[in-house]
């Protein structure tokens, strides 16, 4: 690659291309220094780029007249506009598939993607082939937008008319909450897969952490689409091809092979957080409406709309033949309808699907697809055509459902008892839009169930009085004077709260689950030293408690997070500066009962560079830092946030294992700002110590001499050059005591990041 820039005078400086571009192209700096840490990644949706960004969404969604809002979005679900014919005369199977697919990329592992930001208007996701059409289904709930303008959110409102759609075809669904906040750009920190932006695949498949107990390194796999190339996608991504939702539903490899796609079924809505019943109840469900679409074969298909002529005005995949829309529309080339009633919510997909044999068939398009072999099973009705019909049709995907005997066990159960499919379904549907919106005291509208689920991370509500400034400042007291260590207690209330990830507003402080399982025996938590530290906590909480007259108490979710901010309070005094920690209390403790033991244990980090944590087993070959900067991304740090909250940390002893690296101090314990004077000093020489390059000998320049060891999470901070400004300004004679202000404020921002009850 040329590292030279372009010299020739006549070049327009805005012209598009791979290397040396500007707007709309891949940025210059990456293209030429690929391995640069991408810091600006922490900076994005900034206030400059959302028009509403001091508006009260919460406020205004609660003056909508809800019922109303519904009705508007019934109306127009059957009101067919030209433009755009609504097949069967209704809008509602493909605005299902529009709130499914805006839902349908979250992923369990880093709780990103989802419905709650409304991700689905920008690229990539806009222009994924999975997405086919989803463009026209926002485009017809334009009047809807239009009419309550900001008080009801894209995300809200894609969502909700899902719900709608449901609930016009006969079906009752569980409940709605809204709350969902536009994003005003697309996510840039989101690893969809060996893609380029635009879409070009690239040679090169990196290995992201999956589980963390597990890494899946998967082949790459072609599936069979003209001119186009999809990959199988690595653990944790929630698809098993670049540019889906879940599944190819042709099969792996668009080979038709069912027990293969059960495999890949499995993977994929276990990637969601989905079990198996309700994998079942999904699909079941879902494709008791509406049909699929091939009738034009894909390479005539104009581009995706991030790539449409700008008169298209957003709307991609033109379609020259026919109209290019009614019986001519192309979506994923599979065609027909899964029932005889396909705008009607009933049990026909599970009963054909099972009384009749089907055999592999191909669309117009050529996809594998198929049809019953029994000439007496019944037809569905043409979408647009009167009097025409043709045979049933199941995709690969679906004839996976019969042959895998787990999935084919729990079909039976729904077959058998069609009020407990429904009600499966319906708490299914619940759970894909709402999964990625944190506990349910963020929802709003009147439509909220009353009933807690296990998947929303269920924390009991206040019962009690809080403390005050008085009892706060005798709990501090009392703390620091019971022998714990500074160091101790900063690492048990930042176990507790960097548990937390804004991506889906899980994990965190408040519930205190750093007591239970899993969280309690996680190893970078230093498990013997945490159990110490709650066990005297508990021992303060019992004796005030049992003091106090009326309703007052600690929890100990409170007490934990207050241990922390009087600890960096001593720290801080120690090291010749006063400060005070806020501490807001409120917080309550959870129940091992109301805790999802499985589904907590994806909150477990395999790489966490605060705490100098990697897990060297898992075998991927992401380096630390990067993944150190996605933790910092999912607690929302800007990037001299999560620089003075290292150095903060390291001074303060708090690497997992206890070791010494990055801790370049005599003083551990004490907030100093020695971790910068130190990384930013030219007294030292910076000597890995084999060619992995993952641990490094800091030595003395003069005699050779082994100061101070260190890790790339360590050492990013003087490496990287934005990084390194910042630490500068922490390592500078006038510093410590900014430093320290700062790590007080970052800490605050942490421990309150779940405190969703005030605000935070």
């Amino acid at each position: 690659m040329n590292n030279n820039p372009p010299t020739n005078p006549a070049q327009c400086p805005f012209r598009g291309s791979r290397i040396g571009g500007a707007l709309g192209s891949k940025p210059q700096t990456d293209d030429w220094w690929p391995n640069r840490l991408q810091v600006e990644l922490l900076h994005q949706n900034l206030p400059q780029a959302n028009p509403l960004r001091d508006f009260d969404y919460k406020g205004a969604f609660a003056k909508i007249d809800f019922e109303q809002l519904k009705s508007d979005i019934k109306a127009l679900l059957t009101d067919s506009k030209d433009w755009w014919p609504a097949d069967y005369g209704n809008y509602g199977p493909q605005m299902i598939r529009m709130a499914w697919h805006a839902a349908g990329t979250y992923r369990i592992a880093d709780g990103r993607g989802g419905a709650s930001q409304g991700m689905q208007r920008f690229a990539p996701i806009n222009s994924w082939w999975d997405n086919g059409n989803t463009d026209k289904s926002r485009r017809l709930l334009w009047p809807i937008k239009q009419k309550y303008g900001a008080a009801l959110s894209w995300a809200d409102l894609m969502t909700l008319t899902g719900n709608c759609a449901l609930e016009i075809m006969g079906f009752k669904t569980f409940g709605f909450g809204g709350g969902r906040i536009d994003a005003w750009e697309a996510d840039r920190a989101i690893y969809w897969g060996p893609e380029f932006w635009n879409g070009d695949p690239i040679d090169d498949i990196k290995e992201y952490p999956g589980h963390p107990d597990e890494m899946v390194t998967r082949t790459i796999r072609w599936v069979g689409k003209p001119n186009e190339e999809y990959y199988d996608l690595e653990n944790p991504l929630a698809a098993s091809h670049q540019a889906l939702i879940y599944v190819n539903p042709e099969g792996p490899n668009a080979e038709g092979d069912p027990h293969g796609s059960a495999r890949d079924i499995r993977e994929t809505f276990a990637r969601m957080g989905m079990n198996d019943e309700e994998t079942v109840a999904l699909i079941a469900g879902g494709h008791a409406f509406g049909k699929s679409h091939g009738m034009v074969s894909p390479d005539k298909i104009g581009p995706a709309p991030e790539a449409a002529p700008i008169q298209a005005m957003g709307l991609g995949w033109q379609n020259p033949e026919g109209t290019g829309f009614a019986q001519y529309t192309m979506t994923n080339g599979i065609e027909g309808s899964w029932t005889p009633n396909p705008t009607q919510w009933d049990n026909s997909y599970l009963t054909n699907l099972f009384k009749y044999d089907w055999e592999q068939t191909k669309s117009p398009t050529d996809a594998i697809q198929w049809k019953p072999s029994n000439p007496d099973a019944p037809k569905t009705p043409d979408a647009h055509q009167p009097g025409v019909e043709h045979p049933l049709m199941m995709m690969t995907s679906d004839i996976a459902l019969k042959v895998d005997p787990v999935y084919h066990e729990i079909c039976q159960h729904f077959l058998d008892d069609f009020d407990y499919f429904s009600d499966a379904f319906a708490r299914a549907w619940y759970k894909l839009i709402h999964r990625d919106m944190g506990p349910k005291t963020r929802y709003l509208g009147p439509e909220i169930p009353a009933e807690d689920l296990i998947w929303q991370d269920p924390i009991p509500a206040l019962d009690h009085e809080v403390v005050d400034v008085a009892d706060i400042n005798f709990l501090k007291d009392k703390i620091l004077a019971s022998g714990i260590s500074v160091s101790a207690l900063v690492s048990a209330a930042w176990s507790a709260a960097s548990s937390h990830r804004h991506s889906d507003k899980r994990g965190g402080a408040n519930g205190a689950r750093v007591r239970l399982n899993p969280q309690k025996d996680w190893e970078m938590n230093r498990p013997q030293e945490l159990g110490e530290v709650l066990s005297t906590l508990e021992a303060i909480q019992a004796d005030f408690n049992s003091t106090q007259s009326g309703s007052k108490k600690i929890s100990m979710a409170d007490l934990i997070v207050l241990g922390g901010c009087a600890a960096i309070e001593k720290a801080a005094q120690d090291a010749g500066v006063s400060v005070a920690v806020p501490f807001t209390p409120g917080r309550m403790d959870t129940t091992q009962e109301l805790t999802d033991v499985e589904m907590f244990n994806w909150l477990k980090p395999v790489s966490d560079g605060f705490r100098n944590y990697h897990n060297e087993a898992v075998g991927y070959k992401v380096k630390p830092e990067r993944i150190f900067l996605d933790r910092a991304q999912l607690l929302t740090l800007t990037a001299p946030e999560w620089t003075v909250l290292v150095g903060g940390l390291r001074a303060l002893d708090q690497n997992w294992d206890y070791s010494k690296h990055g801790s370049f101090t005599d003083r551990p314990g004490v907030l100093t700002n020695d971790f910068f004077r130190v990384l930013t000093s030219m007294d030292y020489e910076w000597k890995p110590i084999d060619n992995r390059e993952m641990l490094f000998n800091i030595c003395d320049r003069k005699t050779g001499e082994t100061k101070f060891t260190a890790t790339r999470c360590d050492l990013i901070f003087g490496s990287n050059a934005e990084l390194r400004q910042i630490a500068e300004v922490y390592g500078a004679d006038d510093g410590n005591e900014r430093m320290v202000k700062d790590f007080a404020a970052v800490w605050n921002k942490v421990m309150m990041l779940d405190r969703f009850d005030v605000g935070a």
